[in-house]
């Protein structure tokens, strides 16, 4: 086994090592989910701490890790004795995103169950995680099966596996880690609120700091024990203080002034619930146990709400994670007072005045609340240029320092703000796909309602009992049945064939023409667009956008998970010059192509913007025609959305349409509560073969 990189080696990033602490201390806290971009030492912290944690009795033999002091009375390999155990180093283990539901919970030998009636249980990684850290990264791409399981395992503290009637049931209390990049998506809510604490990382733009980050990692890459070795003294170090903060924590009072501040930033905030002021409230308190105090101050209360509330004051997917700390601090300073504990004096040792919210609130000496790990080298006392990271390079189409808008093309107008979202109607993919699992459109799935059954390619997930029972039936006089067991063979297992939803592909192509430039009417467009993209992230698609105007298509955004990012370059886009439909489509072709080949398993609905006229070049209207009759062949599901407005209408859209081979809808039958916006399928190329 490779040596890890020493957690107290990682240069900056602060606050990402003190969660993992506190977690560390206190996993009651609920778990850190860290996000950030790539490269940040986001992977290597976490697998570092596991370094840190204390060892962990166990009862010697038990796969599921049992404690000897209180063993689990229902624990498969049970029942144990109370009486002493063995230590062994807390576990961390890796959830791939990738990973089967077996995997995860483990798997039941269901040929051994019904022939034998003998439960062999074959335990997976939330057994292994029992008592230790469980740790997925890009935890935002994990499969949403895999995310329900994750949410029943830490809402209940055990996992259950039930197969056609034969369950087991085992412990599962973990210290649940995640890390993300936002670029490639965002977690469902349900998840998001199930980790305690989130920090947002980005890379130091301090160059002495940047410095030392290549010193270390070269330094390691070319001797990792040597490397190691000279951190081991601050990792003891560490390591002690985890262990005193884990017995002072018992002792540390939780006074009702703190309290009163916790419960009034959650409700200054408007989080939703009652887990934010649970979480607040563990977090203070285990801040002052790290600090080496026994009672909890003005500072941890303030440390532990920027630790605790960013993820969960988000109202919608396009709002931007963060918190507000002038408002942080004005909530603090009118429900502090009343003691010492929670006074302007305890906030005063912190930051010095109410007035300097914006410098860093955490000392670096172990007596403050949320005093920081040791650290040696450049890289202390900054907070590693986090602050700096976002709007350095201005969004495309945004003002420059001139405060004069960028013109790259003639007659370009500047962009205008979307109009309110709105619930649009279902948009899917006729037919039946095999795609990743999503909301969208109907598809062959691991999850659903049970439409068959076939013989098991690989391994078996999904038991389909009766049709086991009929393969079996006829044989049992050959196999010489003689007492009330149903002698079952491998031949004889059916795997059941389910049926549910898939994500899609869903590519926006954007008419940014001078034909849209009107800014009421490209006010409504954006406002379309936003909407559809809106519903993409509630169903789980990838997105992409690709723009047409002057004499070219642009692909504004390659496919990607991330909504937010598509939703960003909508509201910078800008508008103006002739209408080359036939660039776009042939452009928005192209990357259809490309991504097929990245992934076949995912169908693609293709959403049309446009008002249906085309401009420029020789003959344009009918190049449109043949570049939309590409997709056609293709078997491309479409739809346009027909953007023409006024009393006189060309239905030139719907003329699109037909050529697309699909169907098209004006703005106001895409909303979900218009009469016209009845939920109905994307027609694709179903028309033509009728």
């Amino acid at each position: 086994m490779s040596t890890p990189f020493p957690f107290t080696a990682v240069v900056g990033q602060d606050d990402l090592r003190l969660a993992l602490l506190l977690n560390a201390v206190s996993p009651a806290v609920g778990g850190v989910l860290v996000r950030g971009e790539k490269g940040t030492a986001k992977s290597t912290a976490v697998r570092a701490l596991s370094a840190l944690m204390p060892e962990v009795d166990v009862v010697a033999g038990c796969r599921f890790s049992c404690a000897p002091a209180a063993p689990d009375p229902a624990c498969p390999d049970g029942p144990h004795e109370v009486g002493p155990g063995v230590q062994r180093p807390a576990r961390m283990v890796e959830l791939p995103v990738g990973a089967s539901e077996d995997r995860l919970v483990g798997a039941l030998d269901i040929e051994r169950a019904l022939a034998e009636g003998v439960k062999a249980f074959e335990p997976g990684l939330l057994a292994d995680a029992h008592r230790g850290i469980l740790y997925v990264d890009e935890v935002n791409l994990l499969h949403d099966h895999l995310v329900d399981l994750l949410l029943d395992a830490a809402a209940m503290g055990a996992s259950y596996v039930e197969r056609e009637g034969v369950s087991v049931r085992h412990a599962a209390r973990f210290l649940l880690v995640g890390t993300m990049n936002p670029e490639e998506g965002e977690l469902r809510p349900q998840l998001l609120d199930r980790f305690g604490l989130t920090v947002e990382v980005a890379a130091s733009r301090e160059p002495d700091q940047r410095v030392e980050v290549v010193r270390r990692r070269l330094a390691y890459d070319d001797d990792p024990d040597g490397f190691a070795g000279r951190w081991a003294d601050e990792e003891t170090a560490v390591r002690a203080r985890i262990v005193a903060a884990r017995k002072l924590l018992p002792s540390v009072v939780l006074g009702d002034g703190p309290l009163r501040q916790i419960a009034a930033t959650c409700a200054a905030f408007e989080v939703d619930g009652m887990r934010a002021d649970i979480v607040m409230a563990r977090t203070a308190t285990t801040l002052a146990a790290w600090a080496g105090r026994t009672e909890v101050l003005a500072e941890d209360v303030r440390q532990a709400a920027l630790l605790a509330l960013p993820h969960r004051r988000r109202r919608n997917p396009f709002d931007a994670p963060g918190l507000d700390e002038d408002k942080l601090d004005e909530t603090l300073e009118e429900f502090g007072g009343g003691d010492g504990s929670n006074g302007s004096g305890g906030s005063d040792s912190s930051d010095g005045s109410d007035d300097s919210g914006d410098e860093d609130p955490d000392p670096d000496g172990p007596d403050g609340g949320g005093g920081q790990p040791p650290q040696e080298g450049p890289d202390s006392g900054n907070d590693d240029g986090s602050g700096e990271s976002s709007g350095e390079v201005p969004a495309q189409g945004e003002p420059s320092e001139t405060g004069q808008a960028p013109s790259p093309g003639a007659g370009e107008q500047a962009p205008v703000r979307a109009a309110e979202p709105f619930r649009t109607k279902v948009l899917s993919v006729p037919g039946l796909g095999e795609g990743a699992a999503g909301r969208r459109s109907r598809a062959r799935t691991e999850h659903g309602r049970t439409t068959g059954a076939r013989r098991p390619q690989g391994a078996l997930t999904k038991l389909h009992l009766a049709a086991t029972v009929q393969a079996a039936a006829p044989h049992q006089r050959a196999r010489g049945r003689s007492g009330p067991g149903l002698v079952v063979r491998r031949d004889d297992l059916r795997q059941a064939t389910r049926e549910g939803r898939e994500g899609n592909l869903v590519l926006f192509v954007v008419d940014a023409s001078g034909s849209m430039a009107a800014r009421q009417r490209m006010s409504a467009v954006k406002g379309a667009v936003l909407s559809l993209l809106l519903d993409a992230y509630q169903r789980r698609d990838k997105v992409g956008l690709v723009t047409f105007r002057g004499s070219t298509g642009e692909v504004a955004l390659p496919p990607t998970s991330s909504v937010d990012a598509a939703a960003v370059r909508l509201e910078s886009l800008p508008t103006g010059g002739r209408t080359p439909l036939a660039a776009g489509l042939l452009r928005a072709h192209d990357v259809l192509r490309v991504e097929r080949l990245r992934d076949p398993a995912r169908r693609a609905l293709v959403v049309l913007v446009t008002d249906g006229r085309a401009t420029g070049g020789p003959e344009p209207v009918a190049l449109a025609g043949r570049a939309a009759r590409l997709f056609a062949a293709d078997g491309v599901a479409s739809v346009v959305v027909d953007c023409e407005s006024g009393p006189v209408r060309l239905g030139l859209a719907g003329q699109l349409a037909g050529e697309l081979g699909g169907t098209a809808v004006t703005l106001d039958e895409l909303r979900a509560d218009s009469i016209a916006g009845l939920v109905r399928d994307v027609q694709g190329n179903s028309r033509r073969a009728a």
